[in-house]
């Protein structure tokens, strides 16, 4: 354990050549590595670009691979797909269905995340819906993981058919799943449907954390596109989340001035939300005072 735990330091650290020594202590020092040494490893030396290396270590990963260890092929299989080796996937895949009895979740999730990766999205779906059948948890993860695929492979529809079947099974969709598909209908300037995921994103979690990367995604687009309605109604709606701040505010005006319109009671506005403003706002607010 103490070898493995170091061998990760080094794989945060990206620095294969400690990693390297590091294993080469382990071997001299006649400790065994185990399925999760080379798991680390290979990891390290993918996101290197060294495949070689990473074949290697795979193929003594799998020799290490029992029953017992079940939770090693699910590494496996991400490991084989982020080396773009599809047979590799598919045959540890088969092998998994002979010897589990019944695949969990996260099997599953994994198996649908990896096939995605090679733009299997009609497999993805047969392994969800086969998912659907076999599960009695209904974990709204397996979900995201297809959502997250279909937004990145499109269409968008596939991706919201698949929100819209775990709704109708009664159960409450994650945060990113919301995430995923605003972001996609953002990628496709459908900001009407954009900001519907991003309400119920907010809307469908206890207390939302501010998520400045998407906002000023979603402010941007209504900035191109001079919508100060959709504007006007994410401030409402950050606001009510507790989160309007100076960039929101000059966002909004970016998208007045877009328009060429005037803004109404920003500085009334800003004061009673006690956002103040900063070199940006006032030239903001000089520039949208001339409009009509």
């Amino acid at each position: 354990m103490t070898f493995n735990l170091w061998l990760n330091a080094c794989k945060e650290r990206n620095d294969v050549g400690a990693a390297e020594k590091v294993f080469r202590e382990m071997e001299s020092s006649q400790m065994r590595p185990n399925w999760v040494t080379y798991s680390i490893l290979a990891k390290l030396y993918i996101k290197n670009a060294a495949l070689e290396k990473a074949s290697l270590t795979v193929k003594k990963m799998e020799k290490r691979i029992s029953l017992r260890d079940r939770a090693a092929y699910s590494s496996l299989l991400s490991l084989l797909a982020d080396m773009g080796a599809k047979d590799g996937v598919h045959r540890i895949w088969n092998r998994m269905r002979s010897c589990i009895p019944n695949l969990n979740d996260n099997e599953y999730a994994c198996m649908i995340s990896s096939v995605a990766k090679f733009g299997e999205m009609e497999e993805a779906e047969k392994l969800y819906t086969e998912w659907e059948r076999v599960s009695k948890t209904r974990n709204p993860s397996v979900a995201d993981i297809l959502v997250a695929a279909h937004v990145n492979n499109g269409p968008m529809e596939r991706a919201e058919n698949i929100y819209k079947r775990v709704v109708k099974n009664g159960v409450t969709p994650r945060y990113t799943t919301w995430r995923h598909l605003t972001r996609g209908y953002l990628k496709e300037k459908q900001l009407d449907k954009a900001l519907y995921y991003l309400y119920m994103a907010i809307a469908g979690v206890e207390k939302w954390v501010f998520d400045r990367e998407l906002i000023v995604e979603v402010f941007k687009n209504l900035e191109e596109s001079g919508n100060v309605v959709g504007a006007e109604e994410l401030l409402v709606v950050m606001r009510n989340a507790g989160h309007v701040n100076t960039e929101v505010y000059n966002s909004l005006l970016r998208t007045y001035a877009k328009a060429s319109l005037r803004p109404l009671f920003v500085v009334e506005r800003m004061e009673k939300d006690n956002v103040r403003m900063d070199d940006e706002t006032s030239k903001l607010l000089n520039e949208t005072s001339k409009l009509h």
